[in-house]
């Protein structure tokens, strides 16, 4: 998974911005129905993600970040098994 974190860095320095909106901007920019929550109890949180919304992706970015999830298998479960089990029942 640190491949895809790398790439996001890489292109947050280009930016200016940070990983998490490079993330949340890379979500946007997904199609128009997407829309990403993140959780925060921190405003400073609150702000950078507010941020993400501002980052404009060229398609030279999106490659980017497409080619390196798409080189990688995605390691780890999103959930721990007990909560995996509550998933879709």
């Amino acid at each position: 998974n640190q491949t895809v974190v790398d790439e996001l860095g890489r292109i947050a320095e280009q930016k200016k911005a940070t990983k998490a909106q490079i993330a949340l901007a890379w979500l946007l920019a997904q199609k128009p129905w997407i829309v990403p929550i993140p959780g925060t109890t921190k405003l400073h949180r609150l702000e950078e993600n507010l941020g993400g919304a501002s980052v404009k992706l060229a398609p030279e970015d999106l490659k980017a970040i497409h080619d390196a999830i798409s080189a990688i298998d995605v390691q780890g479960d999103r959930y721990p098994a007990q909560l995996q089990s509550l998933v879709n029942r």
